[in-house]
């Protein structure tokens, strides 16, 4: 069956402007155009669009999308079992969290005892999951299985105080990374401030530090798209501040 951008929009409950958008980006292409000058899309338009959709349920950019399915080796039947596997993996998420609530409230109901560690072990383990999901890959290819899986255990086993310790630290540091960019100067003690802080809040999660792997870090920031679209998700560049603010704070130079 044939859709004009109206009928595939309502289908698939988007915008057309989100599909004339992914057609400006090649994204997705329409199969042709009518007589009146419409975009006109076939049953491999449709597949193409649930895929991307799927993608972006889990979180993919579009860049990053676009060359994932424009790949020569792009298998449909192999990606649809991949999200199948991830959004499992989010299901399971879910219910450690819903878990997490039914053992609190039982808790201030009187009927079940709950630690301190155990209030937060729903969200450590949500935030080691999401990470494992959108940079595990990339990560254990620069760090190696054991250093990535050692930085998990250890965020795991935090107290609450030190989990408190980690989400105060994680604001202050966005706040003065915030500042810092104002200045313009990566150099500057505002900017060097950040990357100190930044330095702490590693140190959260490895178990040692070094001053090459800090910067190697700083390089992926900018590197890679997705840590790239979450340090400029309100001020376009700083991931590249960052970066070079950490260069300058660690003596390294790549």
């Amino acid at each position: 069956m044939d859709y004009t951008i109206r009928q595939i929009a309502k289908l698939a409950g988007i915008s057309t402007r989100t599909l004339r958008y992914y057609d400006e980006i090649g994204l997705l292409k329409p199969a042709g155009m009518t007589e009146a000058g419409y975009r006109l899309y076939k049953q491999a338009e449709v597949d193409r669009l649930q895929q991307i959709l799927f993608y972006r349920e889990l979180g993919i950019g579009l860049e990053r999308i676009r060359e994932i399915l424009n790949k020569t080796s792009f298998d449909e039947v192999r990606a649809l079992k991949q999200h199948r596997e991830q959004l499992l993996e989010q299901r399971q998420r879910l219910d450690l969290l819903i878990a997490n609530v039914e053992k609190t409230l039982a808790n201030k109901e009187g009927s079940m005892e709950m630690t301190d560690r155990e209030k937060f072990e729903g969200f450590k383990r949500k935030m080691i999951d999401d990470n494992e999901q959108t940079y595990g890959q990339e990560i254990r290819e620069k760090y190696g299985d054991q250093a990535v899986n050692t930085s998990n255990a250890k965020l795991q086993q935090m107290s609450e105080a030190e989990w408190k310790d980690l989400k105060t630290l994680e604001q202050e540091l966005a706040s003065r990374l915030s500042e810092a960019f104002q200045t313009g100067d990566p150099a500057g003690e505002l900017a060097q401030q950040a990357a100190e802080m930044h330095k702490q809040w590693l140190m959260h999660y490895w178990t040692s530090y070094s001053s090459e792997a800090h910067a190697g870090l700083a390089d992926l920031y900018v590197a890679d798209e997705r840590f790239t679209a979450y340090y400029d998700r309100d001020q376009p560049g700083t991931a590249a501040f960052l970066r070079e603010a950490i260069h300058i704070f660690t003596g390294v130079q790549h």
